[in-house]
Formats: structure tokens, C-alpha cells, sequence
């Protein structure tokens, strides 16, 4: 990582320490390395707005002094690298999440009116005959049942034929158009998929309507797929393969 590259690079700005270990501010660059020593410092100074929010710059100067006099270390060398990379994977986590989440909100002030036709659509869907609610939120009707095995977690890998379609009725993606089941396994599909086909057994034949926070969220998925699309699937179990 460049950061990771920096802190190896600071050994090079050893002149920018005076013996008693305080700054010592430099105002005129008179040699080649003093030019290269302040390029660097101003380097790993831009690396750091870049990845990091804040940093303790006592904390910083004394690792420095400790790796350069290889002397009372305060954390060992080989665990350097972890602490460095799990600390910059957070921060990239939280702006990831960060990112979603705006996306999210733009999403929805322009598809609200989408998020709110599935949220009605399942309020009534539920109350009709047939259909079955989980705690989820999930819904499905049971259009043929099967005798076969079950799908035992969301690790395992099943073959389906399924026909999918938005609330409008129309077809967005079907293995039975194209006549060719489909195989993959459970967790690498979207929630209502995996909750669903757990239900399920060999040679059953189940119809899904799934919330949008079950399907693909504030994502849009092709043309057909809007942000928040609440889903209708047809789906049948044709066999349970590992």
C-alpha cells in the first residue's frame, strides 16, 4: 500500500530530527538531499490527507525515532503491516457505507413513489388467499409442492427454472424463456432468493414476491428493474446438487 510505503520512506528525512528529537524547522533547502528529504516529507504529508483523518503526529515522530534506533518498540515489527491495513479497511469500509448510503438517498427521493407502490402492493398481497408472510417480510404462494430433498443452508448449490417480472407484469429475466435451468449457489443471489428456495423442496413450484430490501434495493438493475422494485418470481426447484 503507499502508505505502507511512506512510513518505509521516512527513513530517508533523518535530518529533519536534531538529537534531542524536537523539529527543527528547516527554512532554506541548501543541498540535493534536503530537497529530497522535504519532497518526501511533503509526499507522505499529501499520502496521509489521502488515507487517513487525523493522525497523532507525536505518536508519529516517536515511531519514527524507535524504528530508525531500532529502540524501545511499541509494537513489534511484524505486526506493523496488520495494524496499518486493518485500520485503512475500516476506513475504506466506513466510506463505502458512506458512499451507499447517499447513493441510497438520491435513489430514493427520485424512485419514492416506486418504493411506496411495492410497499403497498405487499400490504394488500398479504392479506390474499394463499399467500404465506416470514418474519422477513418475504411472501409466496405455493404452486405446487415437492417431495424431494432441501436445500440445507445458503451454501448450497441448486438448480432452478424461474421467471421473474416487476409489478407492471413485465419480464425482466426467465431461464424458462430461454429454456435453460439455472445453477448457483444460495448465498450468491439475493436475499429473497435465498431465504426462499430454503423452503422449498425437489420438484416444488413457488411463487415470490419480494421486497425491495430482499431483491436489489436502491440499485437498478437493467431497464426493467427500478431502485426499490419490489419482485415477482416463479420459481421451481429442480434439484438440489451440493
Amino acid at each position: 500500500m503507499k502508505l505502507v510505503k511512506s512510513l518505509v520512506a521516512v527513513a530517508i528525512t533523518v535530518s529533519m530530527f536534531s538529537c534531542g528529537n524536537q523539529v527543527k524547522e528547516v527554512k532554506t533547502l541548501n543541498t540535493e538531499i534536503d530537497s529530497v528529504s522535504y519532497a518526501i516529507g511533503l509526499n507522505m504529508a499529501t499520502q496521509f490527507k489521502a488515507n487517513l483523518k487525523e493522525v497523532n503526529d507525536d505518536a508519529f515522530i516517536q515511531g519514527y525515532i524507535s524504528g530508525k534506533d531500532s529502540t524501545n518498540l511499541l509494537v513489534a515489527q511484524k505486526d506493523i503491516q496488520t495494524i496499518i491495513n486493518t485500520y485503512l479497511r475500516k476506513q475504506q469500509t466506513a466510506k463505502m457505507e458512506e458512499q451507499r448510503a447517499k447513493a441510497a438517498k438520491e435513489a430514493e427521493a427520485k424512485f419514492g413513489d416506486n418504493k411506496k407502490a411495492g410497499e403497498d402492493f405487499l400490504v394488500e398481497n398479504k392479506t390474499k388467499e394463499g399467500v404465506i408472510t416470514t418474519d422477513s417480510g418475504l411472501q409466496y404462494i405455493i404452486l405446487k409442492e415437492g417431495t424431494g430433498d432441501q436445500p440445507a443452508s445458503p451454501s448450497t448449490r441448486v438448480k432452478v427454472h424461474y421467471h421473474g417480472t416487476n409489478l407492471e407484469g413485465e419480464v425482466f429475466d426467465s431461464s424458462v424463456d430461454r429454456g435453460t435451468p439455472a445453477e448457483f449457489v444460495l448465498n450468491e443471489v439475493i436475499k429473497g432468493w435465498t431465504e426462499g428456495l430454503q423452503l422449498m423442496k425437489e420438484g416444488a413450484k413457488y411463487k415470490f414476491f419480494i421486497p425491495q430490501e430482499m431483491a436489489y434495493g436502491a440499485q437498478q438493475r437493467g431497464d426493467k428493474i427500478k431502485p426499490f422494485s419490489t419482485l415477482v418470481f416463479e420459481v421451481e426447484l429442480l434439484e438440489v446438487l451440493d
